[in-house]
């Protein structure tokens, strides 16, 4: 959809189509940070609608995270201008903070509180009476799941509770928009599903706004409405994770070789109704309009020039394949060892 953008007069919101800027929850244009010189955010425009899940993806030092940190209010922006859940992250700092919360990658507890004491100063320093705090903490209990525990200190809790812990503080004042920063980083699979559930019910029930920054890529197909893709500081793609997995071509073939990756690159190239070919080290993922009927042919002119390939598969498309396009790399996951329990 076309928008055209108009600057009215001072004190007047922008209009963005028919749209004000206050009609979104995130709203970011021409967003830059830049550190000693560098751009670490490059002019990045956003405008995430009231109720939406948006996934953020992005390699290591793309800018996910810096343009979180101006979003939540921990940042300043070097240039341009965000609005979040109403209000200017620069000129009504405070009233933003009152509208969001943010469960960013270290989570900020006190491991000398218990859990119960944690929640309730939270509680307090929004603003809330005991009865609103304890009213709260039942209604977030399903989401902390950790039973007796919430009596005993933090820093005795497993790597799963301190992350269901930390997104209960950042609930506890209902906000309108909350920031989940790969909130389920490091936790096993069983523990990652119930954050999704929780996550999702969150957005479902209450209407909360989420922006989702996520290492994960089934995560992001999983609970984004819309996806953006951030690379070198900037926007490379944003839609649905359909559109996007469709905007690559139908299938995908994903094939192996040995020797030189170019070599096969250049001779796929040449194969007839290849859209794309990408390399990831000697995996060659290619864009087809039917894998079904090019992965023969592929495969007969590697051989007849000499590639030798050790595995041929097609597939659908999958964001992986998105995120290989736009930015030249997979997303690289953190050492499965790493992960904690719940």
């Amino acid at each position: 959809m076309w928008l055209w953008r108009s600057q009215l007069a001072a004190g007047t919101p922008q209009i963005q189509g028919m749209k004000q800027v206050s009609d979104y929850a995130v709203f970011a244009e021409g967003l830059v940070r830049e550190f000693s010189g560098v751009r670490a955010v490059d002019s990045i425009d956003l405008e995430v609608a009231k109720g939406e899940v948006y996934g953020f993806l992005g390699p290591n030092g793309a800018g996910k995270s810096t343009t979180v940190r101006m979003l939540t209010t921990l940042l300043s922006p070097t240039q341009g201008r965000a609005v979040v859940a109403g209000n200017d992250v620069m000129k009504q700092t405070q009233q933003a903070r009152l509208r969001i919360g943010a469960a960013l990658q270290e989570a900020a507890l006190d491991n000398r509180q218990t859990g119960n004491e944690l929640l309730k100063l939270q509680g307090r320093l929004y603003g809330l009476s005991g009865r609103e705090i304890n009213q709260r903490m039942k209604d977030l209990s399903s989401l902390i799941d950790i039973g007796d525990a919430m009596d005993r200190q933090v820093g005795t809790y497993s790597g799963g509770m301190k992350r269901r812990l930390d997104l209960a503080a950042a609930l506890i004042h209902n906000p309108e928009v909350l920031f989940l920063d790969e909130p389920t980083t490091g936790l096993d699979p069983i523990s990652r599903a119930r954050v999704w559930d929780e996550v999702g019910r969150i957005n479902r029930e209450l209407g909360v706004t989420i922006f989702l920054t996520t290492q994960y890529l089934e995560e992001a197909d999983e609970l984004a409405d819309r996806v953006g893709i951030i690379s070198s500081g900037r926007i490379a793609a944003e839609g649905t994770p359909t559109d996007l997995k469709r905007s690559i071509g139908s299938d995908v073939i994903v094939t192996q070789v040995e020797g030189d990756p170019e070599l096969a690159r250049s001779v796929v190239r040449n194969v007839q109704d290849v859209e794309q070919v990408d390399i990831s080290s000697t995996e060659l993922t290619i864009s087809v309009s039917s894998g079904a009927e090019q992965i023969g042919r592929i495969a007969v002119a590697l051989n007849n020039a000499g590639v030798n390939v050790r595995e041929i598969t097609f597939r659908t498309p999958t964001l992986d394949d998105v995120f290989l396009q736009v930015t030249g790399e997979r997303m690289k996951l953190e050492d499965p060892s790493k992960e904690v329990a719940a």
